[in-house]
């Protein structure tokens, strides 16, 4: 079955988009995604192919997460989101076990942002409370770039839900971080607590903190709110 997956995947690759995505994902040397390889295969299309081969046995999952081609690691992921979103509290434990063991393969933005919210933050939010502090918290304080996104961007599950509390917890844990890319998905997430549950909520938690933001994450946090308090927010005058 890897084979054809494989051979799938060949199939529906794009050259141009196989040009392009090595810039657009930063794999220059001592950039993010340094040393990543593309064959230029759309999201969609990596669905299509994840959704067909679902049942593709574990082994063969590890071995796509652990592929040095971004778009197998991609469809490894949307398998293991099939399985997940079917299977039953034992299943969703394995799948939830497994991609904490393997979190070092989530390593893009897209990668982190397609599975951390829909796999451990739909688990966490809907199990196991018991483990809720355990589990964000070690991926937030992590030395790894993608644990961190992954920490913050799990918490996308509760604010579906209707919950502030677990998104500001962490973003305290990541407000002074040092790349940008956790700064995007902290603000990204902020935002989505005023869009979803409450503008009030949000300013709450801004008020004491956004002067000692970074830039982009207040910019992303407060993209949602009106011009005139955006500017206040950009002048300090809140």
């Amino acid at each position: 079955m890897l084979d054809d997956l494989r051979i799938a995947v060949k199939e529906a690759s794009d050259p141009e988009k196989a040009a392009f995505f090595p810039r657009f994902f930063k794999t220059g040397k001592g950039e993010y995604g340094e040393e990543d390889i593309f064959c230029g295969l759309t999201v969609p299309s990596a669905r299509k192919i994840a959704k067909k081969y679902q049942n593709l046995p574990m082994a063969d999952v590890t071995c796509l997460l652990q592929s040095k081609i971004h778009e197998e690691r991609l469809i490894a992921l949307l398998i293991l989101i099939f399985r997940f979103q079917k299977g039953d509290i034992v299943t969703q434990k394995i799948i939830v076990d497994f991609y904490l063991a393997h979190t070092q393969y989530i390593n893009n933005w897209d990668l982190v942002d397609l599975s951390a919210e829909k796999i451990l933050g739909t688990w966490l939010y809907n199990d196991n409370v018991a483990v809720l502090n355990e589990v964000l918290f070690e991926l937030a304080k992590s030395t790894s770039l993608w644990e961190r996104r992954i920490g913050i961007v799990a918490t996308f599950a509760f604010i579906k839900n209707g919950r502030t509390d677990m998104t500001f917890a962490i973003s305290d844990l990541l407000l002074h971080d040092s790349h940008d890319l956790i700064h995007k998905a902290v603000g990204w997430m902020l935002r989505e607590t005023g869009k979803r549950v409450s503008e009030e909520k949000l300013e709450t938690y801004l008020k004491p903190r956004y002067q000692a933001m970074p830039r982009t994450m207040l910019r992303y946090a407060i993209e949602r709110f009106s011009e005139e308090k955006r500017k206040r927010y950009l002048r300090g005058d809140i």
